[in-house]
């Protein structure tokens, strides 16, 4: 028996409940893990209130990322071992996989490595925020030195993973954030400029950072009224990225900047990219250096122990925290 979290209906954090189930071998092509931490995501929360790209099946599972050992391989499993340590790459629909819980199973093309200089904590916050980041930034957009990169709601793990990333290549990150309280942490993890957007004009803001040239590359999750704003200082030529939607708010099409520009507004998940075998091993082999060498390093907000999950989920919507939310089993 296996102690994991299910819920029965949509909507906030307290349907979440944890529960004794029974879990079974892993089938042909998947691997069990003996969970150790679980890296939370916002598209978790989304999932959990059935405004998500899949609708939940109920009793629901949910968890995209965990970092533990292997305690099980099914059949036509090559290359990894019992007691391997080992994480997890989001590939795969809640509705079927979901990593909240003491024991999981997870398809083996979901398995990678980790450099072993990384905690069990650090390990679980990994691979979604890279690979978000990584896909869009330079597999797709080719980020260049001295490129501007303008990247929203910055103090998410996705958005500290793009300022990384960005002072890796040369690229010069601009963190944006709504409230000045993050401002100096956001400077002092990697950020060349801050924008606040609450407390400043957006536009003005970045013409000067950018001396008129505007971002070329916009790393968005946010969507909403404000991508009129991002498409006005966008670069000629620029792409943005819409690779979320937090916004409760629609989301006009911006026609006139567009076509003044000759933007390209690109939606982008996660997931067209650690779908692709060959892109995901050259994005694996690119990431595991640079954290095996120090040169990324995952930030770790806060963590809660699993019968916490509820209290977990609920800082998670408070938009309060800076980098990763972890979950300790």
């Amino acid at each position: 028996m296996s102690k994991v979290v299910r819920f029965s209906q949509t909507g906030e954090p307290d349907v979440l409940k944890l529960v004794d189930e029974e879990v079974p071998p892993p089938g042909e092509g998947e691997i069990q893990i003996q969970v150790a931490a679980i890296g939370l995501n916002r598209a978790e929360a989304m999932f959990r209130r059935g405004q998500y790209l899949e609708a939940p099946q109920f009793p629901a599972r949910l968890g995209y990322e965990a970092a533990g050992t292997i305690k099980a391989v099914g059949e036509n499993v090559h290359g990894y071992k019992v007691g391997d340590a080992v994480s997890t790459i989001p590939n795969f629909p809640l509705n079927r996989y979901g990593v909240y819980g003491e024991v999981i199973n997870v398809p083996v093309t979901a398995v990678a490595f980790h450099p072993l200089n990384l905690s069990w904590e650090e390990a679980a916050a990994v691979w979604m925020q890279y690979l978000t980041a990584y896909g869009a930034l330079i597999d797709i957009a080719k980020m260049q030195p001295d490129d501007f990169v303008l990247i929203p709601a910055a103090s998410s793990s996705v958005g500290l993973a793009a300022i990384q990333l960005c002072n890796l290549v040369g690229a010069v990150p601009i963190a944006m954030t709504r409230h000045s309280d993050k401002k100096q942490e956001l400077l002092n993890h990697g950020a060349r400029h801050v924008v606040v957007s609450e407390e400043e004009d957006v536009i003005a803001a970045v013409e000067n950072i950018t001396e008129g040239q505007g971002a070329r590359i916009i790393f968005d999750p946010v969507g909403g009224p404000m991508l009129a704003t991002l498409a006005e200082v966008a670069s000629s030529h620029g792409i943005i990225f819409q690779y979320g939607a937090l916004s409760p708010d629609p989301t006009p099409f911006p026609l006139f900047s567009v076509l003044g520009k000759g933007l390209t507004i690109r939606g982008y998940t996660l997931f067209e990219f650690t779908q692709d075998p060959q892109q995901l091993k050259r994005a694996k082999d690119d990431i595991y250096g640079w954290l095996e060498g120090a040169q990324l390093k995952p930030l770790i907000a806060k963590t809660f122990s699993l019968d916490e999950i509820v209290e977990a989920h609920r800082y998670l919507e408070s938009n309060t925290q800076f980098g990763k939310i972890i979950v300790t089993v």
